[in-house]
């Protein structure tokens, strides 16, 4: 694909633009509107220390509250200001072709492009199987996501493992890895020195807007992610949040939460193929890719009906009538499912 045919538009766009303050938001997969009471009291309490600047000895320990959560190294842990931090640095890596897997998220390869390197889109026919045959061997990057949004497709560590190549990085999303139970096919545990592994904490603990995250590596491919960084890149409050739900409980409470999101997951794809809609299956996370006759129309019926669906068409290798659905609970369905009834689009 040439440069001067990409949309870059769509690669920039996100599913919190489709949500109107009092929307049912089905857009945009964070769980929650706020952090669970207990974090919020371990942030609070820290507020009265906003006056002096973020500590080493904070650094640290969050630092090594992620190394311990992953059985990792505190030098394979890269702290960051959200997991869109961590796409910013990927041009760090050098790459002189860099083979991003779709449909996924745009935000990898909207970066890769914007400093100028070259990227080979890799575009997965349903049921999005990922094929390393299918990466250039050229390519010396290779990004995807795992699970991978918005398809919710969970690829095997196996096959992610068979992309290495000499010479090649792999960088796996894993932003929604915590929302599978057992987080059986992560990496974040796996230590190579080609593979970067890459999680947010936005999305299970509802903290979109403070911005946590970080990467998972070798210490030599962190430095050159970490080269040129602002002195202080995380707050006090941002490095609190990451030790905090780092520790055990917090990943056991995850786990629960995980199994939660399974069962309701499960239950909203037999809701929506009994009204004839098209559901990407298997689905392994907290949203669903389903198709419809007219995308558009349902989209705008149903933000018409105060509910908020992110369009799929943005992603690369899907189409207008792509639809993509966060996992809620039942009654939030029983409105989802009301509303599109009354759009008699069958």
């Amino acid at each position: 694909m040439s440069e001067g045919s990409v949309d870059r538009a769509k690669l920039r766009h996100h599913g919190d633009v489709e949500v109107r303050p009092g929307m049912l938001d089905f857009a945009v997969n964070v769980q929650g509107s706020a952090p669970p009471e207990w974090l919020r009291r371990r942030l609070a309490g820290r507020l009265d220390e906003l006056g002096r600047y973020p500590s080493a000895e904070d650094e640290a320990a969050a630092r090594g509250a992620v190394a311990d959560r992953h059985g990792r190294n505190p030098d394979e842990v890269l702290l960051l200001g959200g997991a869109a931090e961590g796409f910013a640095m990927l041009p760090r890596l050098g790459s002189r072709l860099a083979a991003v897997l779709h449909p996924s998220f745009t935000e990898p390869e909207l970066a890769l492009r914007e400093a100028g390197v070259e990227v080979a889109r890799v575009v997965l026919e349903s049921p999005y199987t990922l094929d390393p045959a299918a990466v250039p061997a050229e390519a010396d990057l290779v990004v995807l996501g795992n699970p991978t949004n918005p398809t919710s497709v969970l690829h095997p560590a196996e096959t992610i493992r068979a992309l290495r190549a000499p010479g090649r990085i792999i960088v796996v999303d894993e932003a929604f890895a915590d929302a599978v139970p057992g987080e059986p096919e992560s990496l974040a545990g796996y230590a190579a020195p080609d593979i970067l592994v890459l999680r947010s904490l936005t999305k299970t603990w509802a903290l979109a807007g403070l911005r946590c995250g970080y990467f998972l590596g070798a210490p030599q491919l962190l430095a050159r992610l970490n080269h040129g960084r602002a002195h202080w890149p995380l707050g006090t409050l941002q490095l609190e949040a990451i030790a905090a739900t780092a520790a055990a409980a917090a990943v056991a409470e995850a786990e629960q939460q995980a199994l939660v999101i399974a069962a309701q997951r499960a239950d909203m794809i037999v809701r929506l193929v009994e009204l004839g809609i098209e559901v990407h299956t298997p689905a392994e996370g907290p949203f669903l890719l389903i198709r419809v006759p007219d995308g558009e129309l349902l989209r705008k019926h149903l933000a018409d009906k105060g509910i908020a669906v992110r369009r799929a068409d943005t992603f690369p290798g899907l189409g207008p009538n792509y639809l993509r659905v966060a996992v809620r609970d039942a009654l939030g369905v029983d409105q989802l499912i009301s509303a599109i009834r009354s759009a008699d689009l069958w």
